[in-house]
């Protein structure tokens, strides 16, 4: 069951895990590009976005390469992209540190976009959906694959206000580009 805070606006958490990348050999980890699949996907996914509605007013984006890629990818599909702010604390962390950075978000935020990583989103998206509609908790639990994007939602008067078991998991989208 979802605590119910009752006061502030709905808030709207878009969680995007990047899209496919590549494996060059030599290549830091940090800098590993999207692959051909990726390079599809990215789109895919900012038009998934727009299709739900759920455009954000900000992006909290890791620092590694293929998280910049992809949302370079996704936001290209829309009229104006929103500001982003990429983010260093969001490369390879846990479901703490991702929920910190995201409760830093400014209070006048109502739709947040957070790309980032495995396993630490599909940790955060489990650890603060205390409920889910249809079987998007079954879908995050059984598997999270790249490009996915989760959508939590609470009411509450600032970011901070997010805590584990409060969101409502709204929808479950793996959104696929079509090959050439």
């Amino acid at each position: 069951m979802i605590a119910r805070s009752g006061a502030g606006p709905l808030r709207r958490l878009a969680v995007l895990r990047h899209a496919k990348s590549a494996w060059p050999q030599g290549v830091a980890d940090h800098e590993r590009p999207l692959a051909p699949r990726g390079r599809r996907d990215g789109p895919a996914a900012g038009r998934a976005l727009a299709e739900a509605d759920c455009l954000p007013d900000l992006a909290l984006c890791s620092t590694a390469v293929r998280a910049r890629q992809t949302w370079d990818l996704a936001s290209a599909q829309w009229g104006t992209p929103p500001p982003v702010r990429f983010d260093d604390r969001l490369y390879a962390a846990d479901a703490a540190a991702l929920l910190d950075v995201v409760q830093s978000a400014p209070r006048e935020v109502e739709t947040l976009l957070l790309i980032g990583h495995n396993p630490g989103l599909e940790e955060l998206v489990l650890e603060l959906a205390g409920d889910g509609l249809d079987d998007a908790l079954d879908e995050v639990r059984t598997k999270f694959p790249t490009a996915a994007i989760a959508v939590l939602a609470w009411r509450g008067p600032s970011w901070q206000s997010l805590a584990p078991g409060t969101a409502l998991l709204t929808s479950v989208i793996v959104p696929r580009g079509k090959k050439p």
